[in-house]
């Protein structure tokens, strides 16, 4: 069970997910890596290839709209004593950052609380968890259980599980509960209907702001229905789409957010704006996700420090594989291209 009465980094010796209290603990305490000159001979090869692992969190647009969405929100719920509460969906295609916005908003609001409330032991600010593949209302409700340190035997029910779990959240004065994957909810089946009525029933008896993310939750059956209208009826949506390269703005942003990745990097033969000079390339190939993109530059960095060169070229770039869709995507303009030119 959740325990609050030595500080969190103590508590720590191995790794635990995020959707556990010690992994929650661990990730909020945790800062990044202080980035040291690229040149300091103590910094250690395998201590800069952690700090390329790790690298930066850039904020983007999306992630101001949506930490300003939940802190008004957070206040609007503060004085609702019953019935509905209002929530927030972050809603976009994979890779676009839905994941990293929602752990960093609720970093934000922990360290918060910490500030407003220091030396108060017991209190649980931020509840953080991911909707199991084929869930039940059992198994979401065990997910919470889980976070908290909470023992379910076999004997218990959801009932009993719920109960506890509600009893103790309200206790530890959780003010924000991250449930993230929820497009894994199908409500055409009846578990996923029924998990969707449990979300619902939980957000009534904690007296929390609850924000969910997933895939295009607004085209899924999660919004379908009368338990979709009801859900609709209570959340509004923030939708986190790939960055444009289309207008001026648009591509500002994006070599704003390059520039900041570029500054970042600690490789002793980088030349400073080398990525700003292929920003144009970096879009074409990230689709402007910014998953993808953390991905691409990362790993070429630590390819870079493994094999010793350490500075990033296009060709490095180019050898560096992606996932797949982002591969797909970046191949169908080139088959496009080769087929246009086959033709008579």
């Amino acid at each position: 069970m959740v325990t609050t009465d030595q500080p969190a980094a103590t508590q720590h010796t191995i790794f635990n997910p995020l959707t556990t209290w010690d992994g929650w603990q661990q990730f909020v305490d945790t800062p990044h890596t202080a980035a040291r000159d690229a040149g300091d001979q103590e910094w250690t090869l395998e201590q800069r290839e952690d700090y390329h692992a790790r690298f930066v969190v850039l904020k983007t647009p999306a992630m101001d709209t949506i930490a300003t969405a939940v802190r008004r929100l957070l206040l609007l719920n503060r004085g609702q004593q019953g019935g509905a509460r209002r929530g927030l969906i972050i809603s976009g295609p994979a890779t676009t950052g839905k994941t990293t916005a929602m752990q960093q908003l609720g970093r934000t609001v922990e360290l918060a609380d910490r500030r407003r409330h220091p030396n108060q032991n017991g209190r649980v600010p931020v509840l953080f968890i991911t909707v199991p593949p084929s869930s039940t209302p059992k198994m979401l409700i065990s997910e919470f259980a889980r976070f908290l340190g909470l023992p379910t035997p076999e004997r218990m029910n959801q009932i009993q599980i719920t109960n506890a779990v509600c009893g103790l959240l309200c206790e530890m004065r959780t003010q924000l509960v991250l449930v993230d994957d929820v497009h894994l909810m199908d409500t055409r089946s009846r578990a996923g209907a029924e998990t969707s009525d449990q979300l619902k029933y939980l957000g009534e008896r904690i007296p929390a702001t609850f924000v969910y993310s997933g895939i295009d939750v607004e085209s899924s059956p999660l919004l379908t229905g009368v338990r979709g209208s009801q859900l609709a009826g209570r959340f509004k949506i923030v939708r986190n789409q790939p960055l444009r390269y289309g207008s001026a703005p648009d591509q500002q942003l994006w070599h704003d957010l390059v520039h900041g990745m570029d500054s970042a990097l600690r490789l002793r033969r980088h030349t400073p704006g080398t990525l700003v000079t292929h920003a144009a390339y970096l879009h074409a190939r990230t689709g402007g996700r910014m998953g993808s993109l953390s991905h691409l530059i990362r790993e070429a960095a630590l390819v870079s420090l493994l094999d010793g060169t350490e500075r990033i070229t296009k060709r490095l770039l180019e050898q560096i594989e992606l996932d797949t869709a982002a591969e797909q995507r970046t191949r169908a303009p080139r088959r496009q291209q080769v087929r246009s030119q086959r033709q008579p």
